[in-house]
């Protein structure tokens, strides 16, 4: 029909042009970023309190942008808030997001806000009333808290579907804030409510919102014991989006099924999840049925499930890259419990040339925990194949897996003997050393077997160059130096080099020439006598001199038991790739989440700051709970009034771009009694924004110190953003230093918007990357941060209190020969002015806050000569003797250690302690 035709062709036409004229208004959104000539606070200022609506809406936008890029617009906060009385969606949510950015920083203008935020909340359009709640809670204001709570509990019982989803939500939000304010007014059973409504949607936010709650205070308030919540949740899977069931997934995954007649419920109901598009729901439900066939007894059920799950397994393999990757390190778990379900599918995890390595190399790892005596053959010339490739570390990796594979299977073990002689042949010198110190653990596991590859591996010796490569080759010549005819010759070439060699492989060569000895005593003897010398006598290795001597020892008393001891028979090995059952069991319950990619426990990455809940203890009587919940009912009356006059002091923080909201409500003030204030690391500006990196750029600053928390040295670092782009990907080396201080963890590495600033703290373990220069005063690491936006280097200072240890006291019967040791030709003595006089139990409090412990004192007169004493993290000892007279205000401090690099430090640390007060 021609007028249909004609029809369909103009709504084509105009909704075309709509997109046009939406995309045009997305690239004029550029125009915000953009200065203007003057680009002042009043210039915005002006356009803020225009009448027209539209250059209204262009003046936020401007605020906005100013703030994403971090420039501090606080100023315009009751000029912004007045813009908030308006119809127009896309306004009212531009100024929500401005208000929740600098709340914090203008609480009392915040307030302001509210009786908005308040009328919002009962708009007739439900978009505005779930934005209202949603700001409202994102808020993270005590103040703010209190008026949210009777418009979040209507919006719970709104009829409105998205307004109850998105309370539901909320709930979590404020319990961060204020637990017990949450639990007091019934919004946790709410939210349990909210687990039985129709809606799919706002049950998976209900479950979310649980979850998060269960996190923070450690109860378990799911409650899937209940038999009408597991119903209620399987019900809500199929309808509710895919974010929503994984949600509800991760809730059934921590459910343990009654019998296996539920267990099998539950599978039949979640299976349909194995085919979604979205790998996290893939994931999630293959984590609830894996916990499911936990509890399932019959074989051809097992079997079925087990069908079942390989399918969306090598789907999952045909993802991107880093979906790939995640699936993969989840796989090696899955295959570690059921090894069955992907056994016959090791071609699946053949490499293809245009995989990254890191998808390669958990590839191999996964063909080693698949291959079997049905499937070596396809998997050794694979990884023959992979070996002759031009990535090192691919092919590094590569020939040891053939050599996994030889230890895992005897059946498998004359071919990769024969694929290894052929990688050896090819001469590639990183070939040759992986193939020998494979062949190592070959011999090891079959020991007197397979002894033709010994020849190809002598003729190779001029490409060894590696430590752990020429350790292996020294541990074959000496096992098998009975059937080398030239072993001593090859040994001794090793051996005129034994100080240039790594400790491996001195360690290697002391025993294999032992080894030697012991089958060819007549023509090595002179060898061993070099070698025994070259242990003992000059080497500074502590391990490497004792087993010279062990071996000397045993040589010169009974050499036949040092046959027995040395030539015996050695345990054998095993491919030993499955990991510890705890952590195992562990992990499979985390499939999905970053612990399953890590491979770690949660808590080994993951830094939770958990909000404290003070728990009445029932037992101690109904007076207890009665003062619990008056004291809980003084608390919200104080915050009303003081809602009501308005806050009396100003803020701290009111500076900083988009970087300076506390997210945390780190700085909110509690006016309980039993809120003892933390210690305050004062941090020194180490690196300022204007300071050039390596590669000329500018732009991150460094304010640090180094601190002694729970007897760990620690870095504590505040890194902000003065650069125009965001920063991450920060890395730290530590250059050596004299107690040898080194990173335990990477850096925590934040990305930090412009304008922004991040907390970190690295541990740092001492004894690592020792110096061997004295110390300086006052002491000092050189530090290099890596960024995604250039190479930084600076320096901090630091003082002794850092490096004297807990519980280091010398004990009476040990301070004293040290003290005569050392003797007055080698004492400090020190004057030490105090701003009050001192008695003795004021002066041993303070000095043991630094780590120095009290051991004897004796009285003179009216003087008290009180001796203390203090270690260091590399094992020294400071003796002192601290004399406190009466009535005076000066201290004598005599120091005396075996180390006197180390006397400037301490008294300048005693000096600072009672000479700063």
């Amino acid at each position: 029909d021609p007028c249909s035709l004609q029809w369909t062709a103009g709504v084509l036409a105009k909704g075309t042009r709509g997109k046009m004229v939406q995309m045009r208004q997305k690239q004029n959104d550029g125009k915000f970023f953009q200065t203007t000539k003057r680009g002042e606070i009043q210039e915005l200022k002006e356009e803020l309190h225009a009448q027209d609506k539209g250059k209204q809406k262009d003046a936020v936008k401007k605020v906005i942008a100013n703030m994403t890029v971090g420039k501090d617009v606080s100023a315009l906060f009751a000029d912004v808030v007045n813009c908030i009385q308006t119809d127009n969606i896309e306004l009212k949510k531009l100024v929500y997001l401005y208000v929740m950015n600098y709340a914090k920083a203008q609480p009392e203008l915040a307030i302001l806000a509210i009786n908005t935020f308040r009328k919002d909340a009962t708009d007739p359009n439900p978009l505005i009333r779930a934005l209202a709640v949603r700001t409202m809670g994102c808020i993270r204001l005590d103040q703010v808290t209190e008026y949210l709570l009777e418009p979040l509990r209507r919006c719970c019982q709104d009829s409105d579907p998205y307004v109850r989803k998105t309370s539901a939500i909320c709930i979590p939000k404020v319990y961060d804030i204020n637990p017990e304010l949450v639990e007091d007014q019934g919004f946790i059973d709410i939210l349990k409510d909210l687990l039985s409504d129709a809606n799919p949607m706002v049950v998976a936010n209900a479950v979310a919102g649980l979850a998060e709650i269960t996190q923070t205070c450690g109860k378990d308030l799911l409650d899937l014991t209940n038999r009408a919540t597991i119903p209620k949740l399987l019900a809500a899977l199929n309808e509710c989006n895919e974010w929503g069931q994984v949600f509800i997934l991760d809730a059934l995954a921590t459910y343990n099924p009654r019998d296996a007649q539920d267990a099998e419920e539950i599978t039949v109901r979640v299976t349909a999840r194995l085919s979604h598009a979205n790998p996290a729901v893939v994931l999630t439900a293959i984590k609830v049925i894996l916990k499911c066939m936990e509890f399932v007894s019959n074989s051809e059920v097992l079997r079925l499930l087990a069908k079942k799950l390989n399918p969306p397994l090598v789907t999952l393999l045909s993802s991107e890259p880093e979906v790939q990757y995640v699936s993969l390190r989840n796989i090696r778990l899955i295959v570690q419990r059921r090894p069955g379900i992907l056994a016959s599918d090791v071609k699946m995890f053949f490499c293809k040339y245009n995989d990254p390595i890191y998808v390669k190399l958990e590839k191999v790892d996964i063909m080693c925990m698949l291959v079997s005596e049905k499937n070596f053959d396809q998997v050794l010339l694979e990884l023959k194949e992979y070996a002759s490739g031009v990535d090192v570390e691919f092919v590094r990796k590569s020939v040891r897996s053939i050599g996994r594979v030889a230890v895992k299977l005897e059946r498998a073990c004359e071919r990769a003997i024969n694929v290894l002689l052929e990688l050896i042949e090819t001469k590639v010198n990183y070939v040759v050393q992986e193939s020998c110190v494979v062949v190592k653990d070959i011999f090891r596991k079959y020991p007197s077997r397979y002894e033709q590859v010994l020849s190809a591996l002598c003729e190779s010796m001029e490409n060894l160059d590696e430590p752990e490569a020429k350790a292996s080759m020294i541990w074959i010549l000496g096992e098998y130096a009975g059937r080398i005819d030239n072993a001593d010759e090859l040994l001794e070439s090793f051996l005129d080099n034994f100080h240039d060699e790594p400790a491996m492989v001195q360690m290697q060569l002391l025993t294999g020439i032992v080894k030697l000895f012991l089958q060819r005593p007549s023509s090595t003897q002179d060898m061993v006598s070099k070698v025994l010398k070259c242990a003992t006598e000059e080497s500074n290795n502590h391990d490497i001199r004792d087993r010279g001597y062990i071996y000397w020892r045993l040589l010169s008393t009974n050499p036949e038991a040092t046959k027995q001891v040395v030539l015996g028979d050695k345990p054998s090995i095993r491919d030993d790739v499955q990991m510890e059952r705890g952590l195992l069991d562990r992990l499979i319950i985390d499939l999905s989440l970053m612990s399953s990619v890590y491979h770690r426990h949660a808590e080994d990455f993951v830094t939770r700051i958990a909000t404290t809940t003070v728990h009445v203890d029932t037992k101690e009587g109904p007076q207890d709970d009665d003062y619990d919940e008056d004291d809980r009912a003084n608390r919200r009356r104080e915050v009303q009034e003081e809602l009501e006059r308005g806050p009396s002091e100003p803020t701290r923080n009111g500076t900083g771009g988009g970087g300076g909201l506390d997210l945390l409500d780190l700085d909110g003030a509690d006016s309980s009694p039993s809120a003892a204030p933390s210690p305050v690391v004062q941090k020194t500006v180490v690196l300022p924004t204007t300071q050039a990196g390596q590669g000329g750029k500018s732009g991150l600053g460094i304010a640090a110190s180094v601190v002694r928390q729970r007897g760990t040295p620690t870095l504590m670092m505040t890194l902000s953003n003065g650069s125009q782009a965001p920063i991450s990907s920060f890395a730290i080396q530590v250059n050596k230093n004299p107690f040898g201080f080194a990173p335990k963890d990477q850096l925590p590495s934040p990305d930090i918007a412009p304008g922004a600033s991040a907390e970190v703290s690295v541990a740092l373990a001492p004894n690592q990357l020792i110096s061997g220069t004295p110390p300086t005063n006052p002491l000092f690491l050189q530090i290099a941060i890596k960024s995604s936006l250039d190479i930084f280097y600076f320096h901090v200072q630091f003082d002794a209190s850092v490096v004297l240890v807990e519980g280091s006291a010398l004990a009476r019967d040990m301070f004293t020969p040290v003290w005569q040791k050392v003797g007055e030709a080698g004492q400090s003595v020190q004057m030490i002015n105090m701003s009050r006089a001192m008695d003795v139990e004021a002066v041993k409090s303070l000095l043991a806050q630094e780590n120095v412990y009290y051991v004897a004192q004796r009285q003179v007169d009216d003087s008290v000569m009180m001796y203390v004493s203090a270690g260091t993290c590399n094992n020294c000892s400071i003796l002192a003797e601290v004399t406190v007279s009466s009535g005076s205000s000066s201290l004598k401090l005599a120091t005396r250690t075996e180390t006197p690099v180390l006397t400037p430090l301490f008294e300048a640390l005693i000096s600072k302690k009672f000479g700063g007060r």
